[in-house]
């Protein structure tokens, strides 16, 4: 099966590996499953990470830089963002309005990969997928 890893997903099984249940860490640790990262996941983490609350605490949990470099020693696949995954539109909407689950489920359209996510927001899409 080939497999894009929501930004959550991503984050947990770079650094906090024990917030994966037994499904999700099982289904990206298969040989038999290709796993991908968006650049758009890197991008989010990026975002949140340079943004700071009023208590000059950053908003996002790790360094995207390391995070990167995590990622390849982990050997998997980061995928980059192209004009054309930049301007497709989903075949199937999305019922509310976060812009990187929009961007990431339009990759994993175009890529003809499913989404594995923990994100509620995303249950009923059929290109989600919910390691349970």
């Amino acid at each position: 099966m080939r497999l894009l890893l929501d930004t959550h997903m991503v984050l947990w099984f770079a650094t906090e590996r024990e917030r994966l249940n037994p499904s999700e860490l099982g289904a990206i640790l298969d040989p038999d499953n290709e796993i991908t990262v968006s650049a758009v996941s890197i991008w989010e983490l990026r975002i949140k990470w340079g943004r700071r609350y009023r208590s000059g605490h950053r908003k996002g949990p790790t360094d995207p830089v390391g995070l990167l470099s995590a990622l390849r020693e982990f050997g998997l696949a980061v995928i980059p963002l192209t004009a054309e995954q930049s301007a497709a539109m989903p075949k199937i909407p999305l019922g509310h309005n976060d812009p990187f689950d929009d961007l990431l489920l339009t990759v994993a359209q175009e890529t003809d990969q499913k989404l594995l996510t923990r994100d509620d927001e995303l249950a009923d899409h059929p290109l989600a997928l919910f390691a349970r």
